[in-house]
């Protein structure tokens, strides 16, 4: 982790905000502000107050909590910015107006920005860079999506297993922590005539969604609704799609919203751009051939970026990784796996064997799950996390 003055001024200003107005608030869309300096593999803030102007107990407390905990750890990020203002507040007489605030801005860049040092005390703020070019990795809009309790949500977490049975019901197996997953829930039903499911936020909105591609070559989004259930499905693409094969994740380092990477049968490799809840953006070449009977997408080394998996004819699992932007990285696509015709589909999932946790799960002929960890940034030997699985299809 590195230190920007620049940076560090943002959050400054804004905890200095905050402990003007006593109020305990994020500063919504931060990352757009110039002086984050463009980040393009994601931002993070965290916030805590004090009465005894203990810092070290301000960070433990930041240590304490997971979600804070798995932010400061981010892989993504590589710039941070600390910013303190102490009051004049007790807690008698002013009970909302605390003796120190704390806030902390983090960034990650592909590139670090001039002006960024080991620790502070030795930069300069600069003035900030000139906007990058348009990309179609740009997102349409940016905003915070809310942090929403998913306990009666269908898909409730990015560690639950989703499968649909051949009458088109959808089930839900929630994530419990330490490799382990729940009995099925019935979450959904008339998810009849897909090809492929795929689970992703797709509208940012904080509900899991499922995108399905349709055998008669539609592709559909079934919007996740917090109370339970999905709302009606809404057309993203209207006709070819099940020529396709296809993997959705947030392959954008500066777009937070799920977009689509997808081969056609001569195994072009192309870019769709998520537009929200509407026709998905056009084709964009990639200029590139992966010849693949099943993608999958995962970040696959830990540096926060998600990468490509490809499944070969041969069995060989090969890997594509991410730079970020709509091209993978260019540079020698090693082979990571042998053997892997035997799944019949992945997913990439989060947070089962512990916080913050990446792996992929696979459903192999004779109905087992099994799940690769990779939190070494390279598989490891699978566990069987479930069984009886005949007859189902695993949501991506």
């Amino acid at each position: 982790m590195k230190y920007h003055a620049t940076v560090a001024s943002l959050a400054q200003d804004w905890s200095d905000n905050i402990a003007t107005r006593e109020v305990i608030e994020h500063r919504a869309n931060f990352w757009t502000d110039p002086r984050a300096l463009n980040p393009d593999r994601g931002a993070g803030e965290v916030i805590a107050v004090r009465w005894d102007r203990d810092a070290a107990k301000l960070v433990d407390w930041w240590k304490g909590s997971p979600a804070h905990d798995a932010m400061l750890r981010d892989p993504r990020f590589n710039v941070i910015g600390v910013g303190i203002t102490f009051t004049d507040g007790n807690w008698q007489t002013t009970p909302n107006r605390y003796t120190m605030w704390g806030v902390v801005n983090l960034f990650g860049y592909s590139t670090l920005p001039a002006g960024t040092v080991s620790s502070p005390g030795g930069s300069t703020a600069p003035k900030p860079p000139t906007p990058p070019a348009a990309s179609l990795c740009d997102p349409i809009a940016r905003h915070q999506p809310p942090t929403l309790n998913l306990a009666n949500a269908a898909i409730r977490s990015a560690g639950d297993l989703v499968a649909v049975d051949p009458y088109g019901t959808l089930r839900d197996y929630p994530a419990l922590g330490g490799g382990k997953f729940g009995a099925a829930r019935t979450v959904g039903k008339g998810f009849t005539g897909a090809k492929e499911l795929f689970v992703a936020d797709w509208d940012r909105d904080g509900v899991f969604d499922v995108v399905a591609q349709q055998l008669d070559g539609r592709l559909l989004v079934y919007p996740g609704l917090v109370g339970g259930g999905f709302k009606p499905a809404v057309q993203l693409g209207g006709t070819g799609w099940q020529n396709m094969t296809m993997a959705v994740g947030t392959w954008c380092g500066s777009n937070r919203l799920p977009q689509v990477l997808a081969t056609n049968s001569t195994g072009q490799l192309f870019f769709y751009r998520n537009l929200g809840l509407q026709a998905i953006g056009a084709a964009s070449s990639l200029g590139m051939t992966v010849p693949a009977r099943r993608l999958a997408m995962v970040d696959y080394d830990a540096d926060g970026l998600q990468d490509l998996l490809a499944v070969e004819s041969n069995g060989y699992l090969r890997l594509y990784r991410g730079s970020g932007l709509p091209a993978p990285k260019a540079e020698t696509r090693p082979v990571v796996g042998t053997g892997w015709t035997d799944y019949s589909g992945l997913r990439s999932l989060r947070d089962v064997t512990a916080l913050n946790s990446t792996g992929i799960a696979g459903l192999t002929a004779d109905g087992k799950v099994e799940y690769w960890d990779l939190g070494s940034g390279k598989l490891s030997t699978f566990t069987t996390v479930a069984t009886g699985w005949g007859g189902l299809k695993l949501a991506q």
